[in-house]
């Protein structure tokens, strides 16, 4: 019998300007999304992840300290707490990447991953943060992750997290699925005229280089402080094939869903065995500090 888990993705804009009270922009992003989790649960969604620092802005494209005030502790937070329940109430795992304290004025771009009984299974830290123009500045926000590349086992499937910046090295990605990972979640917040033409490139290459299924998560709409381009959509799952098998508007809240067979990563290594041929006796300069 074939096991097929049906997966989500939810792209969305900014419910209200970010120039209101950031706990309000908080607020309302929040609220946004507990409607667009029961959609998806309405689906018969089975695992879903939610965009990059999904409530709120993208806020890292200025260096002010107020945006300090959205960190929250994973999973004590009330956010976290909140997905739980929700996670519990539909049978639904959910990757819920948030602002991250871990303790006072130490914080993470991170993601938390919610099992399908509402269980906290744990969490993944970006690693790879960029620092650089034309607007982004997470190393003034965060510091780089500190707890590995994991895979977590949930009701449906083994899953890994990989975080927007991430996606441009293939290192963490093959680690991902050396680890295990069936399908792994990119969600991110990415802006056309820059790095667009990489979109659809480089993810279904981690597909295919790995035997697992990717589903990539973008922003839509253009919003403040991020003034000079526009977020431009298209979260899609691909298969180990590197086929893109589901995919959004670039323009519009949505909920991309797709069927996802995983006995189709045995059937794709059987063919290409790029795990068994690898050399890594050979890689040693991948981890010389001093390339």
């Amino acid at each position: 019998m074939s096991r097929i888990v049906k997966g989500g993705l939810i792209q969305a804009n900014l419910s209200i300007s970010s120039e209101r009270p950031i706990m309000e922009v908080k607020q309302s992003m929040i609220d946004k999304h507990i409607i667009m989790i029961e959609e998806a649960a309405k689906k018969g969604v089975q695992i879903l992840c939610l965009q990059e620092l999904f409530f709120g802005p993208y806020f890292c494209a200025e260096q002010k300290t107020k945006w300090y005030s959205l960190v929250e502790r994973i999973p004590d937070g009330p956010t976290i707490k909140l997905m739980q329940e929700l996670a519990k109430k539909h049978s639904m795992v959910i990757i819920v990447p948030i602002y991250e304290e871990e303790i006072t004025g130490v914080n993470y771009n991170t993601a938390a991953v919610i099992d399908a009984d509402g269980k906290y299974l744990g969490k993944y830290r970006k690693h790879h943060l960029p620092h650089c123009e034309p607007g982004f500045w997470e190393k003034f926000y965060f510091k780089p992750g500190t707890l590995g590349y994991p895979v977590f086992k949930t009701a449906y499937a083994d899953i890994g997290v990989y975080i927007c910046y991430d996606r441009h090295f293939p290192e963490g990605a093959r680690v991902l699925g050396l680890n295990g990972a069936e399908i792994v979640f990119n969600p991110s917040a990415t802006v056309a005229g820059l790095a667009e033409y990489l979109w659809k490139l480089e993810q279904p290459a981690h597909a295919v280089a790995n035997g697992y299924f990717v589903g990539a998560i973008n922003r839509v709409g253009i919003e403040a402080p991020w003034n000079i381009g526009e977020f431009f959509g298209q979260s899609y799952f691909c298969s180990p094939r590197g086929k893109i098998i589901a995919e959004a508007s670039r323009d519009k809240d949505e909920i991309v869903t797709a069927d996802l067979n995983l006995d189709e990563i045995l059937e794709v290594r059987n063919i290409w065995q790029f795990y068994r041929d690898r050399r890594p006796e050979t890689y040693d300069m991948l981890t010389d500090i001093n390339h």
